[in-house]
């Protein structure tokens, strides 16, 4: 048996990257997949993250939410902004996390409706390879749309050109 040219998601030795360019694409992998890591983290617990990464090249990379300020001023213990006292920060807090329920039950709709339709992609691939083991000419026309009617209509009209065809050749 061949052994795996890839190492897939098996663990990996870590270690610092010798290649440069493989040292820089493994950074840009792994950094967005921190990105994406951290976004998870904030919808789900609605946690403050703040994310600061230098390259190897030295670029800065940051990720933060609600912003780096807030972040960085609640860990160093700060008071946070206030905009004013008359409640106009809570109230401008509960509208953004409204908005942010509002977005994710959005996305977990459509995470959803993306499931529902592999399910059906692969109901129709599973219905499709049937029937194609089955042969098309045995295919149950009672189960058929009007779209499979016709394109088994044209087959069999197809297959009746051929037979024509061969009869005739042999015919001469």
């Amino acid at each position: 048996m061949a052994t795996k040219k890839t190492k897939g998601r098996q663990k990996i030795e870590i270690r610092r990257i010798q290649n440069e360019d493989d040292r820089l694409v493994t950074f840009s992998k792994r950094r967005s997949g921190i990105y994406k890591k951290a976004s998870e983290l904030i919808t789900l617990t609605g946690a403050e993250v703040a994310i600061v990464v230098f390259s190897p090249a030295g670029k800065l990379f940051s990720f933060a939410h609600p912003s780096i300020e807030a972040v960085a001023n609640r860990f160093l213990g700060h008071a946070p902004n206030l905009i004013n006292d008359d409640g106009t920060t809570s109230i401008i807090e509960a509208h953004r996390q409204m908005r942010i329920d509002e977005l994710n039950n959005q996305y977990n709709h459509s995470i959803h409706q993306q499931e529902m339709d592999r399910k059906k992609e692969f109901e129709l691939k599973q219905k499709v390879i049937g029937i194609e083991t089955k042969g098309w000419w045995s295919a149950n026309v009672q189960e058929l749309n009007e779209l499979e009617l016709i394109r088994l209509e044209v087959a069999f009209k197809e297959l009746q050109f051929k037979l024509q065809r061969i009869i005739y050749e042999r015919a001469k």
